[in-house]
């Protein structure tokens, strides 16, 4: 958590401070042997130096971005828990629910098709 304290203190809020640290804690917990990196002022996490997913702020929401060939395949999950998206990233505002079991299936989905990736972005 300490390599992602420069970007937790940008937060506008506590309550946007907890939501990201849970979000963190939830990451270190569930898919401990992912390595924490920060790139263009990003928390991201990797896998054998390959990217897995990547998270940003806004003002009125949070972004997660997983590539572009992970949100064409979960796009109609991300719909359905009512997060807007784009192709490349998905955002959840402050006040919505986070839905973890969506966000383990797209982590998931990232490590399992990337196990064999030899370059930071899919190809």
């Amino acid at each position: 958590m300490d390599l992602f304290k420069s970007f937790l203190n940008t937060l506008e809020t506590d309550s946007q401070k907890d939501t990201m640290i849970q979000v963190f804690q939830w990451m270190n917990d569930t898919f401990p042997k992912l390595e924490t990196t920060v790139k263009w002022n990003q928390p991201m996490y990797t896998d054998h130096g390959t990217f897995i997913i990547a998270f940003s702020k806004a003002k009125q929401h949070f972004s997660i971005a997983p590539e572009a060939k992970t949100m064409s395949h979960f796009s109609e999950r991300i719909t359905n828990a009512g997060y807007s998206q784009t192709n490349n990233l998905f955002k959840i505002k402050w006040t919505q629910d986070i839905d973890f079991n969506l966000l383990q299936d797209i982590i998931q989905f990232n490590i399992d098709d990337k196990q064999n990736c030899d370059s930071f972005w899919r190809k």
